[in-house]
């Protein structure tokens, strides 16, 4: 099997990086980070316009039909420049629920809108902070109405339309997903802080919301299950790319930064600190890219490939973002520098899909039950 993108895909990624430099800068993200918006819609739109929005999403839905392959590399760049817009929430997250679950009317109402950038999207799954995703949801649909509150949401106060996960009123197990219009009757938003303005968060209430019901009736859980796996992949990519952007800096910096005499990139401290920091990117790009093999071919190893990827990628990433602070000493902490933008999408990116320790439980699950198999 081959474990490496194809020129094309290489290609691809080139064009991200470069789109990417020109139009998302630090001072973009810094705009973002000390001002009212809670994205660029300038970047998201100029995204959408080169068309790595639409990768996943078929021709026939304004897409372009590439592939998963396209979308890992598309993230990795995202990742690296720290792109403060609502990629994993719309694309990784809503586009692929979507087309997992979405009957022919919902997927033309809302894809290629997606993939154009003209509508947002986001997954409302759990109801309080802190609290690891289950099937025990409090929030209820009756008669096509959605009651409860869903928190933290990403991205729910810019979002247009939620894929909320839920249950039916009397049904204190199975879960259902529900499609419902933010900007309806019966929904009221409110913008949370957290540990990263670039990519805000929201408390969402729901007071008899209309709600169009997504896959069938009870199948909420093995829809999710199966498309956690494939944003995680994404999100790992998402992740190795700040990663390795971290490490580029502390390296940069300790080239360039002189004491005693002599670069600090001499000393046997931060050669180790470094050599660390590679060791941790270069093990999750490996698992990253195991990953994507079993995403874009559909294997059967996807669930366990995913988990990998994102248990590997999520330590990679808050190492290298954590070290380079260190790497940077006394001026790492201060706020001119850029070495807590990254320490920040680590850690929001950390809990993102639900927390580390869930997905290295999911990973044991996922190798005892194919060992017993």
């Amino acid at each position: 099997m081959e474990f490496d993108f194809s020129p094309d895909q290489k290609q691809l990624k080139e064009q991200a990086r470069r789109f990417l430099a020109d139009r998302c800068d630090r001072s973009v993200v810094r705009a973002v980070l000390d001002g009212p918006q809670s994205f660029d819609a300038g970047l998201w739109k100029g995204l959408a316009e080169q068309g790595f929005l639409g990768a996943t999403i078929p021709e026939a839905y304004g897409g372009l039909g590439a592939g998963y392959l396209e979308a890992c590399v598309v993230a990795e760049e995202l990742g690296r420049a720290v792109a403060p817009v609502p990629y994993s929430s719309s694309i990784g997250l809503a586009a692929e629920l979507l087309m997992r679950a979405g009957s022919e009317a919902q997927k033309r109402r809302y894809l290629p809108g997606l993939a154009s950038g003209e509508l947002i999207g986001t997954l409302a799954l759990t109801e309080r902070a802190g609290r690891a995703a289950d099937t025990r949801f409090e929030s209820t649909v009756s008669g096509g109405r959605l009651s409860g509150v869903k928190l933290p949401v990403a991205d729910g106060d810019i979002a247009h339309f939620a894929v909320v996960a839920t249950r039916a009123a009397g049904d204190a197990v199975a879960s259902s997903l529900y499609l419902v219009d933010l900007g309806g009757a019966g929904v009221q938003r409110e913008a949370l802080g957290s540990v990263d303005p670039t990519r805000s968060q929201a408390r969402i209430v729901f007071e008899q919301a209309p709600a169009e019901l997504l896959g069938a009736e009870g199948d909420g859980a093995a829809i999710l299950s199966d498309v956690m796996d494939r944003a995680a992949v994404l999100m790992a990519f998402e992740q190795i790319g700040g990663a390795d952007r971290a490490l580029e800096t502390a390296r940069d910096y300790a080239l360039e930064r002189f004491a005693f005499g002599r670069p600090i990139g001499s000393l046997q401290a931060i050669k180790h600190m470094l050599a660390d920091m590679y060791v941790s990117a270069t093990l999750a790009r490996s698992n990253c890219y195991y990953g994507a093999w079993a995403l874009s071919t559909g294997a059967s190893e996807l669930p366990e490939a995913a988990a990998t990827a994102r248990v590997s990628a999520t330590q990679a990433y808050q190492h290298c973002a954590r070290n380079n602070i260190q790497v940077h000493g006394g001026m790492g902490f201060t706020w001119e520098f850029d070495c807590h933008l990254h320490y920040r999408r680590s850690n929001l990116l950390a809990l993102a899909l639900g927390s580390l320790s869930r997905w290295e439980d999911r990973l044991v699950d996922r190798l005892r039950a194919r060992r017993a198999a």
